[in-house]
């Protein structure tokens, strides 16, 4: 199960890569207001999931959302404590 999360998650931090550029084309705040609703359109239209604010930091061995190390390697804690 833990693997299926991580590859669910590694495709969703792909889709937030793919149109990051675009997201911050269309979010950048020194437009014109015209521009900018059409900008605000054209962003509802992308994928939900192309937004890094879905992309959760994971376990690589257990899959488990909490309680992961934040340094150049994500592992869980707990893991080498056990």
């Amino acid at each position: 199960m833990s693997e299926k999360r991580n590859i669910r998650d590694h495709k969703r931090r792909l889709l937030a890569a793919k149109y990051e550029l675009r997201r911050k084309l269309y979010k950048a705040f020194d437009l014109p207001s015209d521009m900018r609703d059409k900008h605000r359109s054209k962003l509802s239209k992308l994928p939900r999931k192309s937004s890094f604010a879905r992309v959760r930091n994971r376990c690589i061995f257990m899959g488990r959302p909490r309680s992961v190390y934040m340094s150049s390697f994500e592992f869980l804690v707990s893991f080498f404590v056990d």
